[in-house]
């Protein structure tokens, strides 16, 4: 197998893996707060469901960008394997840093704040460069 094709494929499985564990991280820590939440407010549980699962949509960036750019591999692997690094990095820090915002939102809203669309606004935010990484993978 030539070496530019196997970057390839790893930068495939990067691409895939390194969203899969931003967002299993991002909805764990919303989920935890989401948790210690229902105690003092259960209430509130629809809020904590929507905010716990924002960052799950970055494992579905990466999936995506993995079965558009997929069949690039053998022509270009070298540029997938950049493609995937980059796009796999994005989303996973994306995913994190959504987590912990959601968490604080969700904090908040236990508390008796009324701060739900303002965290999803502020979640938003690192998303956008999910989407961003998501857009380029797929225009190059």
């Amino acid at each position: 197998m030539d070496v530019q094709v196997l970057l390839g494929y790893i930068g495939l499985g990067l691409m895939l893996a390194l969203s899969g564990i931003g967002s299993v991280y991002g909805t764990t820590i919303a989920g935890n707060a989401a948790e210690a939440g229902l105690k003092k407010d259960p209430s509130k549980s629809a809020s904590f469901m929507i905010l716990s699962a924002l960052p799950s949509t970055q494992g579905l960036y990466g999936f995506v960008a993995f079965l558009m750019t997929s069949s690039r591999v053998a022509t270009d692997g070298l540029l997938m394997f950049g493609i995937g690094l980059g796009v796999g990095l994005i989303c996973l820090f994306s995913a994190i840093r959504q987590g912990q915002i959601c968490a604080n939102g969700i904090n908040g809203i236990a508390q008796g704040h009324d701060v739900m669309v303002n965290t999803m606004i502020y979640a938003a935010l690192p998303e956008f460069y999910a989407i961003l990484a998501l857009i380029a993978a797929l225009m190059v």
